[in-house]
């Protein structure tokens, strides 16, 4: 049976990353019954820490993973660092004496707990006093319940973690209401401004982006407007010496490394910098998001039975998803600055052309959709057991770019 894995960022109140949330499926199935959940979770933890490496999902961020309350009467969480993982107790959890019990010696070496879902019924009263984090969804509690109840858990010292923040409007209520922790998409959709005018860095990058993705790219422009740039030169040559290369002999010179890179790789990496540059006022989770939907999508061009051929517009694809929360911008409006091939503004301002499937699996990948995903990896020609592996090369060209 495949394995699939993938990652919920959630941030704290300045909008940094506090960690992860880890999404699993022991297949690409939507539900479980009671005893594929405790199987479910014995193979992410199994997966995540022997197989994967938790440094390589969650890096030196926290690892929020649910726990059943199987795991939680055989002590399963005590067999993984506590510097690491946040134990999250589902809501479906019965916090019988067996199970306080079990949570309060966790407590006793050193675990965080979190309680999902919870929805301020009295239900879990008996798990309140002994979690740090109180997870709290915005989708079914109505905000009031949310602002009246919320006080009494902070005056307890709880930290409240607010679920299903969707725009930007909704962190600032969490943050007015006392949230500290926020769970959702807000990141990558734009903020609604009015009138906004673009950044003169900003246009400067967008100039970039136009130059390097016309149809005959000049890569002795490309170098006149590279050199003077210190910042992006030396990114470039950071990136080129990265251990993602493996390159016997550094290169020190912008025209090596262009002419090392070729007009495709050229491309995406001015595009990575530029893309990189125009999200800097932003959550720095979101150019590792459109990042690794770069990457995600060309490897689904190149492992899937539906495409021939070259790949490097489905990772532009993936990567200028996400210009609209970059800029605050209409995404139509931003494909009329660029000139970008056809199929990739069909696929980004309607939904629709050859390459919107590639862009639409990763996004229900990403979200945890498993049953949608599933199906679109049938109609693209994508062995489902290839996918973790693809979405774990993705991550880890993220990492290594956010690293130079």
């Amino acid at each position: 049976m495949d394995s699939f894995i993938a990652r919920q960022p959630i941030f704290n109140r300045r909008k940094g990353l506090f960690g992860y949330e880890l999404l699993y499926r022991s297949s690409l199935e939507n539900v479980f019954s009671g005893a594929d959940g405790d199987m479910a979770t014995a193979r992410v933890l199994s997966s995540t820490f022997l197989n994967i490496g938790m440094d390589r999902i969650t890096g030196s961020k926290w690892a929020l993973i649910n726990f059943t309350g199987r795991h939680l009467l055989d002590r399963t969480p005590t067999q993984f660092p506590a510097d690491k993982v946040i134990v999250e107790i589902l809501e479906d959890v019965e916090p019988t004496a067996e199970i306080v019990t079990a949570c309060r010696q966790l407590r006793e070496n050193g675990y965080l707990i979190a309680l999902d879902d919870f929805d301020f019924s009295g239900n879990q009263a008996a798990l309140v006093e002994l979690a740090d984090i109180i997870k709290v969804d915005f989708r079914l509690v109505p905000l009031e319940v949310i602002e009246r109840e919320g006080a009494a858990l902070r005056e307890q010292g709880k930290k409240l973690l607010a679920e299903k923040i969707e725009t930007y409007q909704e962190f600032d209520a969490a943050l007015a209401m006392g949230f500290s922790l926020f769970q959702g998409y807000f990141f990558s959709r734009p903020e609604v401004m009015h009138n906004r005018e673009i950044a003169t860095s900003k246009v400067n990058l967008l100039n970039l982006l136009v130059e390097v993705n016309r149809e005959n790219v000049r890569m002795d422009r490309i170098e006149q407007m590279i050199s003077p740039d210190v910042a992006i030169s030396y990114k470039l040559l950071r990136y080129i010496n990265s251990a993602y290369y493996y390159l016997l002999n550094e290169i020190s010179s912008i025209r090596h490394a262009l002419l090392y890179l070729g007009e495709a790789g050229v491309r995406q990496f001015v595009s990575l910098v530029a893309t990189s540059g125009l999200s800097s006022d932003k959550p720095d989770e979101l150019i590792r998001t459109a990042v690794i939907r770069a990457r995600l999508c060309e490897l689904l061009g190149k492992h899937g039975r539906g495409r021939q051929g070259d790949t490097s517009e489905l990772f532009l694809l993936g990567l200028f998803s996400l210009l609209d929360a970059m800029l605050d911008m209409e995404m139509a409006e931003l494909m009329e600055r660029l000139p970008l091939p056809a199929n990739i503004k069909q696929a980004l301002t309607h939904g629709t052309g050859p390459c919107a499937p590639y862009l639409e699996t990763v996004l229900a990948y990403e979200q945890g959709d498993w049953q949608r995903c599933t199906a679109l990896l049938e109609d693209i020609g994508m062995d489902t057991d290839r996918m973790m592996a693809a979405y774990l090369d993705a991550v880890d060209l993220a990492e290594n770019f956010s690293a130079i």
